[in-house]
């Protein structure tokens, strides 16, 4: 989209003064793809709007997401940061050091009940519902946001018991959000329950997501979708 185009030229602009001042990095994005800055890692990632459908339908609700990592891979992410373009409101983490909410550190909402999932998260096609339908049915009510990161993101302040994309989604725009999660003491799996912290940071990669602010809450989850006893 022209949307998306438009505001990742802001986005090298800045990046591009970064590198005149002497940084050395390379740059993954949506549309320009990869870019070297004079070296592999840093490696940053930019989705200049993520939910740029909403964007483009004119539903009020997607942010711009950006993540640096020092290796391939979701488990070598070292900070990140997703900012709700309509609102402001930035959530922010750094691994090992903690995850900020507008500049505070973010404040896990409890549980209605931490043995059932009261509030889920999707992200999906109609097609793909089928695969979340036993997780859906033992929820009490759904929230479809469309945008992965800030869904993500609410999910581990709390906002969502679990959120689910039984569809396989781009690791690329999960990265920001799950560093907050998991700096927050949320879990994260696909729906199978396999972690996804060795997957690669490509624009190719996807996986299911299943993720939840705790460890009872996703485990409750895993068990409405038959993956464990």
């Amino acid at each position: 989209m022209e949307l998306d185009r438009a505001a990742e030229a802001v986005a090298f602009g800045l990046l591009e003064e970064a590198a005149g001042g002497g940084e050395r990095f390379t740059v993954l994005s949506e549309e320009v793809g990869r870019r070297s800055f004079g070296a592999d890692y840093p490696l940053v990632l930019v989705d200049p709007v993520d939910g740029s459908l909403n964007a483009k339908q004119g539903i009020p609700l997607f942010g711009i997401m950006l993540t640096l990592l020092d290796g391939p891979t979701v488990s070598d992410t070292v900070a990140g940061c997703v900012v709700n373009l309509v609102t402001g409101e930035p959530w922010t983490a750094i691994r090992k050091q903690g995850a900020w909410r507008s500049g505070r550190p973010v404040e896990v909402q409890p549980p209605q009940d931490r043995d059932r999932i009261q509030l889920l998260g999707l992200e999906s096609s109609p097609r793909a519902l089928g695969a979340a339908r036993p997780l859906v049915e033992r929820s009490s009510k759904i929230r479809i946001l469309g945008s992965m990161a800030l869904s993500i993101a609410h999910t581990a302040a709390g906002g969502f018991d679990a959120f689910c994309a039984p569809i396989p989604m781009r690791v690329f725009d999960m990265t920001a959000s799950l560093l907050v999660l998991a700096e927050t003491g949320g879990v994260a799996s696909d729906i199978r329950g396999t972690p996804l912290g060795a997957l690669t940071c490509t624009l190719e990669t996807r996986t299911t997501l299943l993720c939840a602010p705790n460890l009872e809450l996703h485990s409750a989850a895993l068990k409405s979708l038959g993956q464990i006893e």
